[in-house]
């Protein structure tokens, strides 16, 4: 058997370096987070070649000294834990590995003046191996620069990834960790190019949507809630947006614990389930959550990267988060699209000028004979007679006014304007104070089906039923029954009323009354999908959301169905007063506004 022996401290630190230093991107992380802790007020960070050529971030922090840099540069040294409280530990490192680590795998100088000292000192050190030191000229604070990663470590370079991937990697954590400190002013370069520079100072919305995008501030609501926890209290602040604004994949959510940034499961998730019936399953929100927990709540030393945590009473962060969520995005519930989709717009058919070439696009009048009429009566009779018919059919919408409604005094109290017809059996057309609305009403029915039945659930009250004449079997296999009967009670509340019917069916007995149109067997079935594909794994709440969002698409009016005035206009007030109408239950607009200047920019009025 082999003897135990002391491994020695170069590889010690090189198998430490594999814990903390994965990537260029973790050995700039973690010298941005020394800078914060450090106090700096102004941070920059020159990337070359994605950092495999170098990484140098310039701070003007507290400093140190020549004795605290030799310290500094040993395992497990560290001024961020005062005492042996680490479950109490309020900065973002706390390890002391990371100087070492990095500079076991790579050529690092070090150079640092405390603020009140006439000089600095400069040490350099060569995966490992101290090769300089000496005094250095520099403004108070800390330069780092790491160069030659992994360069004699070929086993771990010959797996890092292409200088694009790589920066790609580095800018991510720059941003991250400009989002969580808008307090302090970072520069961010790749070789020559500046890619950005945020001033400090700034507030939390307007460093968000600096970074994230532009758009996110037209499109997002603020977050800033309290909640007790433990010994303190939960405080939940950052930007969510409309579930309208979201994209395909997934990393533009940005997730802080104590001004930490964190890639946590249980975040994602309570995300996930706060936007369930507003997003499309394959689309994303986009949002920065900045989560402050006491201390004692929360254990972020469970991985060496300190990207993890791990909580005390996971479901009361997870039930906060998804709460807050939809207590945020309920005050901007009624915003859509903030405007029709630009390349939409940019299609709208227009006939070109006579004297000017034709543009690309066809016009809506291509193929019409333009030819003079024959000067014959009867033809020239015939001819109109044919037109008049035509413009008929043409000009006959699906639903209309019989009378032209004027616009009420006060029709801004009226935001998407009265009805004046229908498209297509699916489109609403409505006109406001300041312009055109075009409502999806199939969307926005379903929004508020779904609306009606979330508080019918939360409230008190049983939900109205609608019994059916001759109660309904539904034959199902044996597990789907059993999901099932566990929430009957659950259902009753809702309104939907059903029973087990031997081991493979269920008997409808009544429908919600938002629901009396619904196919019964076909509502059950998704019910039994919806239970299935949730399991156990989301809370009792979180299940009968998704079953909702199930039951209003069975219950909302359909693409295709003609619907009176009457009836429109009942649908736009309905909208105007329910909560979140402004996105389908799958994350798409129920309605878009053309202001009358763009009306007016089409027909080349303004």
């Amino acid at each position: 058997m082999p003897r135990i022996r002391r491994l020695p401290e170069t590889l010690v630190n090189r198998i430490a370096a594999g814990e903390v230093v994965e990537r260029p991107a973790s050995a700039l992380k973690e010298l941005v987070e020394n800078a914060i802790d450090a106090g700096a007020t102004r941070i920059s960070v020159s990337i070359v070649e994605g950092g495999l050529g170098s990484i140098e971030i310039t701070d003007d922090g507290c400093g140190m000294s020549a004795e605290e840099m030799s310290l500094a540069l040993e395992r497990h040294a560290t001024s961020k834990l005062p005492d042996e409280a680490i479950e109490m530990v309020g900065t973002l490192g706390f390890r002391g590995e990371a100087l070492p680590s990095i500079a076991s795998v790579s050529r690092l100088t070090l150079e640092s003046r405390p603020r009140g000292s006439e000089q600095g000192w400069r040490r350099v050190t060569d995966h490992g191996t101290v090769t300089e030191e000496g005094p250095a000229a520099l403004p108070p604070g800390t330069r780092v620069r790491v160069e030659d990663l992994f360069g004699k470590v070929p086993a771990r370079r010959k797996f890092l990834r292409t200088p694009r991937s790589e920066y790609a990697a580095c800018q991510d954590v720059v941003k991250r960790l400009a989002m969580a400190r808008p307090d302090i002013g970072f520069t961010f370069e790749h070789g020559d190019r500046r890619i950005f520079q945020v001033q400090g100072s700034e507030g939390t919305e307007a460093r968000v949507a600096q970074i994230v995008a532009r758009e996110l501030a037209d499109n997002g609501v603020s977050i800033d809630l309290e909640r007790p926890s433990g010994e303190g209290t939960m405080h939940l602040t950052g930007v969510a947006g409309l579930p309208t604004y979201n994209r395909g994949i997934a990393d533009h959510q940005y997730l802080f614990v104590n001004g930490r940034p964190v890639k946590d499961r249980l975040l994602t998730g309570a995300v996930r389930g706060a936007y369930a019936d507003m997003l499309a399953r394959d689309r994303h929100a986009v949002l920065a959550l900045f989560l402050q927990i006491p201390f004692a709540d929360v254990d972020v030393n469970v991985h060496p990267a300190k990207t993890e945590v791990r909580f005390r009473d996971p479901a009361a962060v997870r039930g906060f988060i998804v709460s807050g969520l939809r207590q945020a995005l309920s005050t901007g519930d009624r915003r859509s699209a903030q405007a029709p989709d630009s390349g939409a717009m940019g299609r709208w058919q227009v006939e070109p000028d006579r004297d000017e070439p034709a543009p690309a696009l066809r016009s809506i009048f291509a193929g019409r004979d333009w030819s003079s009429p024959s000067p014959s009566f009867s033809r020239v009779a015939d001819r109109h007679d044919a037109w008049d018919a035509e413009a008929q059919i043409m000009a006959a919408p699906q639903g209309r006014a019989e009378e032209a409604q004027s616009l009420p005094e006060n029709a801004e109290q009226y935001p998407l304007g009265i009805a004046r017809g229908q498209v297509a059996n699916t489109y609403i057309v409505a006109e406001s104070a300041d312009g055109l609305v075009l409502v999806d009403q199939h969307a926005a029915h379903e929004r508020i089906v779904l609306e009606r039945l979330r508080a019918a659930g939360a409230s008190d009250k049983v939900a109205a039923s609608q019994a059916l004449l001759m109660p309904e079997v539904v034959e199902m296999d044996e597990p789907a029954c059993d999901r099932l009967e566990e929430q009957i009670d659950h259902f009753a509340g809702l309104g939907l009323v059903i029973e087990r019917f031997g081991p493979g069916a269920m008997l409808v007995r009544a429908l919600p009354g938002t629901l009396k149109r619904a196919d019964p067997e076909k509502l059950l079935l998704d019910l039994a999908d919806d239970l299935a594909k949730h399991g156990t794994s989301l809370l009792l709440g979180e299940k009968i959301e998704h079953v909702l969002a199930t039951m209003a698409c069975h219950g909302s009016v359909r693409a295709g169905r003609t619907l009176n005035v009457a009836e429109m206009n009942a649908l736009l007030r309905e909208m105007e007063a329910t909560p979140r109408s402004g996105q389908c239950n799958h994350g798409r607009p129920t309605w878009v506004k053309l202001s009358m200047e763009d009306v007016e920019k089409l027909f080349g009025r303004h």
